[in-house]
């Protein structure tokens, strides 16, 4: 058996040419060079990522749904932006005169608000103007516009009140989709 195991190693010896340095060379040269093509190409995918996921930011979608809120008369005031919900909280606040108010087809009140902000209990208009259309249902609580009775009521109940002109201060309550879900006379702000 030993010398069974001597022919095998023989053998192999014999068909067990080692690799001219041409040939290594060679084989190392391919490595490196599909080493570059694979980075080559991993960046120029890299960066057509980049254009297409930049041109998807940038291309304007679909037109979006006309909003509950539109922009007012006033074109050289700031733009109107619904307040959104702090973390944790259901509603964000609005103060504003609420006035020119019309009962439209029954079901739907567009009204106009003058957007204020309280200065140490005082109303201080800062310059927005904004309409809103909203459910003839919705909510408000009222006290002096009810002679001095705390009550709720619902907007279609107030509407002749707040035809005039802004003298009728009240929080706004805005859901985190942009809607008005309630009215709460700002009874507490010192109007100028």
């Amino acid at each position: 058996m030993d010398e069974r195991l001597a022919d095998l190693a023989a053998d192999g010896r014999q068909g067990a040419v080692p690799l001219a340095a041409e040939q290594i060379r060679a084989r190392g040269d391919r490595r490196r060079r599909r080493k570059r093509a694979a980075r080559a190409s991993g960046g120029v995918l890299l960066a057509a990522a980049v254009v297409v996921g930049g041109l998807a930011l940038v291309r304007p979608g679909p037109e979006p749904a006309p909003a509950a809120t539109a922009p007012g008369p006033s074109a050289s005031a700031p733009p109107f932006v619904a307040p959104t919900p702090a973390p944790g909280k259901e509603y964000a606040v609005e103060l504003g005169y609420v006035y020119d108010a019309v009962a439209l087809d029954g079901d739907r009140v567009r009204a106009t608000v003058q957007q204020l902000r309280d200065e140490k209990g005082t109303a201080v208009p800062t310059g927005v103007v904004h309409e809103l259309t909203l459910p003839a249902v919705t909510p408000v609580e009222v006290r002096d516009l009810a002679g001095g009775k705390p009550g709720d009521m619902r907007l279609a109940d107030v509407v002749d009140r707040l035809r005039a002109g802004p003298r009728w201060a009240f929080a706004l309550d805005y859901d985190g989709e942009g809607r008005v879900q309630s009215l709460r006379e700002a009874h507490w702000l010192t109007l100028e």
